[in-house]
């Protein structure tokens, strides 16, 4: 992803008419990939994302960071089999729904019990109804704990998942067809669909990408320099209780965060403004410079439609970019911005995702 900026941005020169320039490119990209892992990994085990390295030993430090990067390296070597045919879809995008399908069945059917200071209760959201409608006596209290229950997920997280899928699905099918026809052959027409969703998921991946970043410096400075003004205005951190993983408390990053109930969102009403109007001027954003770093902006496909002698039906051969220009970067940028409000409802409908 890195590299497709670089070259699409022109800070590197390559010609992907080239055969030898793709093989670079792709080799630089796995090589790119590698040491982002290595520096990835470090960070994590450095930061005591598994404990903290003084108690765990350089020895077990050594080896989980070999065994992240041992996976980061698979993942590498899948992506590029898919990529050269032998599956369906792009390598990246098919892990992350691999992932999320995998999280959503896990928090759904966990047979796993968890103790949250109340005794021992099954993980799984279906699991736990059904063993608490069977083993408590009082029926309403038992729905009750299963649809709402805290720090577990509970049915309504199912329902807000199912709802968020609906509404994505939903919207998937919305797009402008712009007509065109072929000034080769007379009489033939298309049409050209600009997809609400033009950038598929890449705003999200891209967002994703800057807050974990983000997150990740920030913990490592606080954990070295935790009185430091500017560090703690990047973050404060602090454990979770009955946990280890750490959560931001103020700074930069915990408006970068999400409310994790909606109460907390009516409670904090100038934190959720603020990380709402985040993600979506992120979103909206990273759509837009996507599609020029991608080859799928307007001069691009104008491009490409004038290559295979395509014009568009109405309008002239020299009008056609900026039909497109007025077109596909709106769409681009509305869609993003749809995305980052599905992400937002999600967080603050607590779906497994």
């Amino acid at each position: 992803m890195i590299m497709q900026l670089l070259a699409g941005a022109n800070l590197i020169e390559i010609d992907f008419n080239l055969k030898e320039d793709r093989a670079l490119f792709g080799a630089a990209q796995k090589l790119f990939a590698l040491i982002i892992s290595v520096g990835h990994a470090t960070v994590y085990v450095l930061t005591g994302l598994y404990g903290q390295p003084s108690e765990l030993g350089a020895g077990v430090c050594l080896l989980l960071i070999l065994q992240l990067v041992v996976g980061a390296l698979i993942v590498i070597l899948l992506d590029e089999l898919l990529q050269k045919g032998y599956g369906l879809g792009s390598g990246v995008s098919l892990f992350i729904a691999t992932n999320i399908c995998e999280s959503i069945v896990w928090k759904a059917f966990s047979p796993t019990t968890v103790n949250t200071g109340r005794g021992p209760e099954f993980e799984g959201a279906i699991v736990a109804l059904f063993h608490m409608l069977f083993t408590w006596n009082d029926k309403s209290r038992a729905l009750k704990e299963a649809f709402w229950r805290e720090r577990l997920p509970n049915i309504m997280n199912l329902i807000a998942t199912v709802v968020v899928f609906a509404v994505v699905i939903y919207l998937q099918g919305f797009r402008i067809e712009i007509p065109v026809k072929s000034n080769r052959f007379r009489g033939q027409r298309g049409s050209y669909p600009v997809k609400l969703f033009y950038t598929s998921n890449m705003p999200i991946m891209l967002e994703s990408a800057l807050t974990s970043n983000v997150y990740i410096l920030s913990q490592m400075l606080f954990n070295r320099f935790p009185d430091n003004f500017l560090v703690r205005m990047l973050g404060v951190w602090e454990p979770l209780e009955d946990s280890q993983q750490l959560m931001a408390k103020s700074g930069i990053a915990y408006y970068m965060s999400p409310p994790h109930t909606l109460k907390s969102a009516f409670l904090d009403p100038i934190h959720t403004a603020i990380y709402v109007t985040f993600i979506l001027t992120a979103c909206a954003l990273f759509s837009k410079t996507w599609i020029e770093v991608s080859g799928s902006g307007p001069r691009d496909v104008a491009k490409q439609l004038k290559d295979q002698q395509m014009v568009m039906a109405g309008h002239r051969e020299g009008s056609m970019y900026k039909e497109l220009k007025r077109v596909i970067p709106t769409a681009a940028a509305f869609g993003g911005a749809i995305l980052g409000l599905l992400s937002v409802s999600a967080d603050l409908m607590g779906a497994l995702v």
